[in-house]
């Protein structure tokens, strides 16, 4: 999907979004060609070395992937609702991670669903939850248990995926930093 420096600039992006949010600060508008001009879902989490410290994601593909990482690394920094707001002292300690989705599809039976490959969806009327590959992998969960934590995370009974809820997979390429922010680094912030 992405080279590794193309994911080297995609990082850099969204990192220049979440320290202009913190900073109270507006970015340039950015050019989409290239890897910016994909268009693809995606998500930015960050952390606070193993802690998650927010993620938020967008799954239509009606922008282009350089203003949607613009718009997600921005609004991670205080949208999240799970977490309180980022301030200037954390971003030397934050670390990103992007996650590029392929589109979801529907499963037939939940066999086809490869914990550390897939990525869930659980829908039923307007409740939707969706957990990303590697949170299933990182807790060592079994198919089950990530349909169960997907359902929970529609808001739905833990078993909503035996009663009736669509379910449906989707793959991811997750690239990261490797620990954020080197001290002494000047922001980099602005045009």
């Amino acid at each position: 999907m992405v080279s590794e420096d193309e994911q080297q600039l995609l990082l850099a992006l969204a990192r220049e979004a979440l320290e202009a949010r913190v900073a109270g600060l507006r970015l340039s508008d950015v050019s989409c060609t290239g890897p910016l001009a994909l268009r693809c879902g995606a998500f930015v989490s960050i952390h606070s070395g193993e802690d998650l410290r927010g993620c938020l994601g967008r799954l239509t593909v009606d922008l282009p992937l350089g203003k949607t990482l613009v718009h997600l690394g921005g609004a991670v920094a205080d949208s999240d609702p799970r977490f309180p707001p980022v301030t200037l002292d954390e971003l030397a300690f934050l670390h990103i991670e992007i996650s590029l989705l392929t589109p979801e599809r529907p499963v037939v039976s939940i066999d086809e669903i490869e914990v550390g490959r897939h990525g869930l969806i659980v829908e039923r009327g307007r409740a939707r939850g969706l957990l990303l590959p590697q949170v299933a992998a990182e807790h060592a969960w079994d198919r089950e248990t990530f349909l169960e934590h997907t359902c929970l995370k529609a808001r739905l009974p833990r078993d909503a995926w035996k009663a009736g809820a669509r379910i449906l997979v989707f793959e991811a390429l997750v690239f990261s930093e490797a620990a954020g922010r080197p001290e002494g680094r000047p922001l980099r912030i602005g045009g």
